[in-house]
């Protein structure tokens, strides 16, 4: 297959056993499911990055094509980060994405990537708010899905989906007033917070990011 070739060519033509295809694909969003799980599971981010290929291999079989095939994959990754959050919330029976932050669950993340103060508050304040809030609004800001995209990835409504992500920015502007260090700090935060967002898309992959 070629570089050009579309996801679901690729698709195609690892199901159709060209396992020189499935690489090829897996190569494409690497770098996305890396960054995925790199400021929400830390230490522990190359390790759910495999988790979720091996999950992708072992259940592409059952893909039927609903949405694109980088949505169900982000959906994969999304099971394997609940699944790996549930087994480090000291109350299991209690763990809900609905509620549970990242920063609940890891409180002194080993690094943060970015270079930026308004990127550090951006990020900080990503993690103060509920996960499934946080996995819409990186979703939308990092990977430019649709919200019909985010809605298939998370599996709800797309009504649903458009009315959680107009509360997770409700509730990240919340968390950044909060954590700012001065109003000017503020202002630069919330006045530019799609690029703050983009840049720090850059960043996330870095291994230089202070602690």
């Amino acid at each position: 297959m070629t570089a050009t070739a579309t996801d679901g060519e690729l698709l195609e033509a690892w199901r159709a056993g060209d396992k020189r295809a499935g690489k090829q694909l897996f190569e494409r969003h690497y770098d996305a499911v890396n960054r995925f799980f790199r400021n929400k599971a830390g230490a522990d981010a190359p390790d759910l990055v495999q988790k979720t290929f091996l999950g992708c291999v072992e259940s592409v079989e059952r893909f039927r094509g609903e949405g694109s095939f980088r949505s169900w994959l982000f959906a994969v990754a999304y099971r394997q980060l609940c699944k790996h959050y549930r087994t480090r919330a000291t109350e299991q029976a209690h763990f809900d994405v609905e509620i549970v932050t990242a920063r609940d669950l890891d409180p002194t993340p080993s690094r943060v990537f970015a270079l930026r103060r308004e990127q550090r508050l951006l990020m900080e304040a990503l993690r103060q708010i509920p996960i499934e809030f946080q996995v819409a609004l990186e979703l939308h800001y990092w990977e430019h899905m649709s919200d019909a995209e985010i809605a298939r990835t998370l599996g709800v409504p797309l009504g649903t989906m458009k009315s959680r992500i107009r509360r997770a920015r409700k509730l990240l502007t919340e968390r950044i007033t909060e954590c700012a260090a001065s109003p000017a700090e503020l202002h630069s935060t919330l006045g530019n917070l799609d690029e703050w967002a983009e840049q720090l898309r850059a960043f996330a992959l870095r291994d230089d990011g202070g602690v």
